[in-house]
This record gives structure tokens, sequence and C-alpha cells, in this order.
């Protein structure tokens, strides 16, 4: 089932859009290449009325698109648009009967210019300088005003539109509004991928898997920031945070099935977006509360992942049953196993405080390194596998949000530092060898830095040509390329989500570097989305304490007043990174 976008504008009548008011009369030819009419009732128009006709009609469809969103931004947000409801067989499959495939995002091209074209679009008309109010969701809001639930078919895709409307039910013709939207059931919890159609219009499409379709849903709306609010430099200003919508679902197994996922391999990390989503496997109810180290050890660590959704013991997430899966399913590591892949390896991380946590908690519950004080905003340290195995790995670790590493917010711009540029190289040019894997990150100090899209385009520009110069001197050496991911930015969760460094901005940003890291041919590993990842977690603060998802387990009282806090979503991370790290 989907909800199609009804037009915004008129037909454009046939006869402008084929530039020929009026046919002529049929000519017959005469030898000698004459023309010779027979006996019309009226003359043909002449070429000069022909070509007006023509002019008019190229400047009524002119006109029909640019008063949409403005220049070219409009054209390449509509061809945008076209790939993301006809790519692959995801689509075909619900028009053509075909099988059902899994929801996948398409890659964006001209993502920073396409962002800055939508936000610098002009006004001029009430439909585009009015607010946003509430939306209006073709195809789901009849039965939710009526108090039910809409019944959908499990493994299809399904595809709605929602308009944005003003306080007078009046719909705007601009996008720029940033909506959270969350679909989650007992044990299913996904970001729906939502496209901005840029004439206030936008479209997310819903999926299922039969295997988790017991049970009702709810499909929450969010209208967390309007009109490209969330990218002002002090966004809490411009909070809206509104619920507009919660709309009860249901999901019919039926006969349908999806192909089975198959655990991750190289190829799987040059997505540029991921739309994962976390399934529950298991479940300990007797498991509310942690134990005295403030752990959630509510499965035994040997409790074994379930096919396709993940391969390894599901226990060592100490989730209560919950894991990530995305395109592709993730192989959750032991001890033996993560210290096999990782021996003699050298892991460079360039990023923000995230990152800290990330290593630390790799170290401790996978690795099982006990002591882990070494691992600090700044750090170069070798560890030992503790079992008495001989496998060793390096692990280097530097802050970027700041130069100075005491210090907080400048993210990117800390690149503008000679000593700290100097700093990263010398990881890269001293000695015979330069690290196996890097990891970047741009990271939250960035939202609370840079004072718009345009100036943080040009500090991630100016980083992209950092970190290619950094490789084009490690192959001018003659030395083995590692492999580059880019780790997005986590999703700010609870009171965060209004802040400098809010879900909206950072999913901004996180699509610029992205851009700027592939155009100069840094990323030879791909990305790492852990925006995805944190995004279902992110509406409270029960998973993270605003800024971090990985901060160490204790018993004591959490931001949201109870007694510790989950967390498992940055020990997926850590799988998700080894998954990375071990493939080729």
């Amino acid at each position: 089932m989907s909800a199609h976008l009804p037009p915004t504008q008129g037909p454009i009548p046939s006869s402008l859009a084929a530039g020929d008011a009026k046919r002529p009369p049929t000519a017959n030819k005469l030898p000698g290449g004459g023309d010779h009419h027979h006996h019309p009732k009226k003359p043909g128009p002449s070429a000069a009325k022909l070509a007006l006709a023509s002019f008019l009609g190229v400047i009524v469809l002119l006109a029909a698109d640019v008063s949409l969103a403005g220049a070219g931004a409009h054209r390449r947000l509509r061809r945008q648009y076209l790939h993301y409801v006809t790519s692959g067989d995801a689509h075909r499959a619900s028009t053509d009967g075909g099988p059902p495939s899994w929801l996948s995002v398409p890659g964006y091209s001209n993502f920073t210019d396409d962002l800055l074209a939508r936000w610098l679009a002009p006004g001029g008309a009430p439909c585009r300088d009015e607010r946003t109010a509430n939306i209006s969701v073709a195809g789901l809001d009849a039965a939710a005003g009526r108090g039910e639930a809409t019944e959908l078919a499990a493994a299809e895709i399904h595809e709605f539109t929602f308009w944005a409307v003003d306080d007078a039910g009046r719909r705007r013709c601009l996008g720029g509004d940033y909506f959270e939207v969350d679909l989650s059931g007992e044990s299913w919890k996904s970001r729906p991928p939502v496209v901005d159609r840029g004439d206030g219009s936008y479209s997310f499409r819903l999926q299922v898997a039969p295997r988790f379709a017991a049970g009702e849903f709810r499909l929450t709306i969010v209208l967390l920031f309007r009109s490209f609010e969330g990218l002002k430099f002090s966004s809490a200003r411009f909070k809206h945070r509104a619920e507009l919508r919660r709309i009860p679902l249901l999901f019919r197994p039926g006969n349908a099935s999806l192909p089975a996922l198959e655990t991750c391999r190289a190829v799987d990390f040059e997505r540029e977006a991921w739309s994962g989503r976390w399934t529950r496997l298991a479940r300990n109810d007797n498991c509310e509360e942690v134990d005295a180290a403030g752990r959630y050890r509510c499965l035994e660590p040997e409790h074994q992942c379930e096919a396709p959704w993940c391969e390894g013991p599901l226990g060592a997430l100490e989730s209560n049953g919950w894991v990530y899966s995305a395109h592709c399913s993730f192989r959750l590591f032991k001890a033996d196993a993560a210290w096999r892949c990782l021996d003699r390896k050298w892991l460079f991380f360039w990023g923000d405080s995230n990152h800290v946590d990330t290593i630390r908690n790799l170290l401790s519950f996978v690795l099982g390194v006990t002591d882990t004080s070494v691992v600090a905003r700044r750090f170069d340290a070798v560890f030992r596998n503790p079992s008495g195995g001989p496998e060793t790995v390096r692990i280097t670790n530097v802050f970027n949000g700041h130069w100075n590493m005491s210090m907080n917010y400048l993210g990117l711009q800390s690149l503008r530092n000679r000593g700290f540029r100097q700093l990263l190289r010398s990881y890269f040019m001293s000695g015979d060898r330069v690290p196996d894997v890097v990891i970047l990150n741009s990271g939250l100090h960035d939202g609370c830095y840079w004072t718009s899209v345009r100036a943080y385009a040009q500090g991630a520009e100016f980083a992209a040509q950092f970190w290619s110069g950094v490789l084009a001197k490690v192959r001018a050496r003659g030395r083995n390329m590692p492999k580059v991911f880019y780790r997005t930015t986590v999703a700010t969760g609870g009171y965060a989500r209004d802040l400098g460094f809010n879900p909206s901005k950072m999913d901004a940003f996180n699509g610029v570097l992205v851009e700027k890291m592939k155009q100069h041919g840094v990323l030879t590993g791909g990305v790492i989305d852990n925006f995805d990842m944190t995004f279902p977690w992110h509406y409270d603060n029960r998973c993270n304490d605003g800024v971090h998802y990985g901060r160490a387990p204790a018993r004591l009282v959490w931001r949201d007043g109870k007694i510790g806090h989950q967390y498992f979503v940055d020990l997926m991370l850590g799988h998700v990174l080894l998954n990375a790290i071990c493939n080729g």
C-alpha cells in the first residue's frame, strides 16, 4: 500500500507541452518539392507562431519547476526521489508481484550542493513562508482517526507520503522540516528512511520481517525542527519537538518471505547510508535490574544468535536479546576469534570522545582486557591477549574535538592547527609501518563550532584534502594502504536532541563529510553508519547520557533517575567494527 503525491500544479496543456497550438493541414508533396494544399479552411500557423508557442511552453515548465523549490535544486531532488522510489528490486516487488526484497537507501549525488540549495531556497509565497504546524498522512490518518490499526502485509515495502501543513491546514510547498520517524514493536525497532521531496511533501517506507510481525506496532512521527532551523548555530532556541502522530499498525505475516541476510563482507561497507533494524531474539523477563557491577547480564554468555539476524554469542551484547542488522547481518565475536582477527594489527582512531568509549568497551567486553586505564582522549598502546596467547594489537586514538586534548568544541577546525596536523602525519610518516585500519569520525564538537552548513562544508573539504594528502604520502613511500572507514556521528539522545549537535545537524554533517571523503578517495574501507544504529534509541536517555552511548556500566543513578543504564548500543558498534576490520 502506498500513498502517492498529488500534483502541485495543474496538468500542462498538451498543445503547449508539444509546442503545437494547432496542427496544420496535411500537405501533399508535389514533384519538384512544391506543396499543394487541398483547399484548407484556415491557413496553418506560421513558423513564428509555432516558435512562440514552443517558447511559452518552456516558460510554463520552468515556472512550475522553479515555483516548487527554486533553481536547479528541485530537479536534482526530483531525480533523487525517483531513484528512491524506483531503485532496485524493492520497488519492483511492490508493483509487479515479484518476491519482496529488503528495504535500502540509495546513494546520493551532489549531497552538499543540494543541501545548500534547499537551505537557501527563497520564500515569497504563503505556502513557503508559513511554518509547519501539523502533517497530513494519506493512507494512514483515516484509520487512526477512527481508533483503528492499519493492516499491512509483512515482508513487503510500503511507501507513504505525508504533507506538511500550516496552522490553517494549508499545504506548504517548501521542504526543510526535520522529522524523527520511528517504527517499533515488541521485538522490532527501526528508523524508516524519509525523503524530503522539497515541495512540502515527505515520503517514507515501512517494512517488517514476518518473523517479528506479531503484536501491534507504533509508527511515531515527531517534528523536531522546522525550516532547517536545526542547522542553525544556536539550534536550542528553535526546537519544536512535537509528536504529531502515533499510529497503530498491524503486520500480517502471510506467505511472503524475505531473502536471508548474509554476513557482512567488505563490499557491504561501501554503502553511504544504512537502513537497519534492531530485532529482539530472546528475552529474560526476570532481568530488570543491573547487577553489582551495573551490568545487564540477562542471557547466558554463550546464548547463540538466530540466523540470519546475527552469528555468534548473542549473550555477549548484554542487551537482553536485542541485536542490530542492516543490508547484511553481523558476526558477534568471541574473544579468541577477535584476537585472531586483530593479531599484530594497528588500529588508528580519530574522532570525538565516543571513540574512547568504544575502544574501552571493545577491550573490556570482547577482548577481555581488564586494565583499560590507558584508554584516554589521546593514547598509543599495545595490548596483549590476557588469556596467555601470543596475540597483540596496537591501538592509537587521537581526539579531534580540539587540537589541545584537554579542550573542546573545535571539531574539524582542530586541523587548522599546524602542530596537530604534524602530530597526525607522524603516525603515517615515521618508521616502517603505518596503521592497518583507520576509523575516522567528524564528531559532535563540529555541531558547536561551525556557524552554518556552508562553513562546515569548507571545513569538511579541508579535512578531506588533509587525509587524502596523508594517504598520498603513504602511497609515495611504498607502504601498504590502510583500510579507512568513516564512522558516522551518533544521534544525540534525550535532552541533547535540541542542542547544537542535534540529530538534524549531525545527519546533515555526516552526509557532507562522507561525500567529501569519497570525492577525495579517502574511504578505502567504506562507511559504518553509527547514526542509523543509534537513532532508534535516541528518544530518551536510557541508552545514552545525551552524547555518549558507551559509558562504562556502573550501579549508580543515571540521568533518567534509574539505577544503571543500557550500554549495548555501543557494544554492538564494537562488533560491527570487528566485522569491518576482519573482512579482507
